[in-house]
């Protein structure tokens, strides 16, 4: 399953970052009244925890930097309900979709299909120890296919992402470490440049660097370490180890119905950047 579970976050994941690639979500969110996208990511994507304060937030997202989640939680709550922030996250969402795929494919029987056998998958894995995976489910979901088809990818991307931090917390690798090893896994070098953490202090980043090298992790150039990388691809398989529950609802022939039905939705998603 855990090739299955690697397949499909491959399949979702371009659904899931409409809402932070596309305008629509952002649109929707400052329409509610939220000063810039991190007031309205912070807002709409903690809402299902509810009105929890920042210290939560921040250790449910795990790899944001000291005090960011302090700047936006609970100050976005306090003129919006959480309530507001999270619909106005799934209306935008939606209409992403729906643009990029266009009618005829946000209106065929695959996509109500693929809403459907997403939304089984992503209501069926235990909760415990999900925090967010955990808030997701407490919403209900939405009726309408395309809004279920993103609500349902979303649901399994939290759900990715909780056992995701898990396998990050068992290798003591900290939220801005996580980034550094994302970084040279895609070739980015020096690592402190990726978007991500390039706008953290320099001593902060220095502190960071040094660490991974005291552990063997990466280089005196920054770059991997065969144990460094090692450590990565092992984060990587429990990951994927972790995220497979889901798909154990769903029948081999469904699983495979499931794929068939996502590649057309996925390949439009993936052309236009999920923008």
């Amino acid at each position: 399953m855990t090739s299955t579970a690697r397949r499909m976050f491959e399949l979702l994941e371009p659904i899931c970052l409409v809402t932070f690639f596309a305008d629509e979500c952002n649109e929707e969110l400052a329409a509610l009244g939220h000063r810039t996208y991190w007031d309205g990511y912070f807002a709409s994507r903690a809402a299902p925890l509810g009105r929890v304060p920042a210290e939560v937030v921040h250790a449910a997202f795990y790899n944001f930097a000291d005090g960011e989640a302090a700047r936006h939680i609970p100050s976005a709550w306090e003129t919006i309900p959480p309530e507001a922030s999270v619909a106005a996250r799934e209306r935008g969402s939606a209409a992403s979709v729906r643009r990029i795929l266009g009618d005829e494919l946000a209106s065929s029987p695959g996509l109500v299909r693929a809403a459907d056998l997403t939304a089984k998958a992503a209501t069926s894995a235990p909760v415990e120890g999900r925090m967010m995976y955990a808030g997701m489910r407490t919403l209900p979901v939405p009726s309408d296919p395309v809004a279920r088809l993103w609500h349902s990818a979303t649901m399994l991307r939290e759900h990715r992402g909780d056992g995701h931090i898990a396998a990050l917390v068992g290798a003591r690798i900290g939220g801005a470490e996580a980034h550094i090893l994302s970084a040279l896994e895609m070739g980015i070098h020096p690592p402190e440049s990726f978007g991500r953490v390039h706008h953290l202090p320099k001593k902060r980043l220095a502190a960071i660097m040094n660490g991974l090298r005291e552990r063997g992790l990466v280089d005196a150039e920054g770059r991997f370490t065969e144990a460094g990388r090692a450590v990565k691809q092992r984060i990587e398989s429990m990951t994927d180890e972790l995220a497979a529950a889901p798909y154990e609802a769903l029948s081999a022939a469904e699983l495979d119905e499931l794929i068939a039905v996502l590649e057309p939705i996925t390949a439009k998603l993936v052309a236009a950047g999920s923008r």
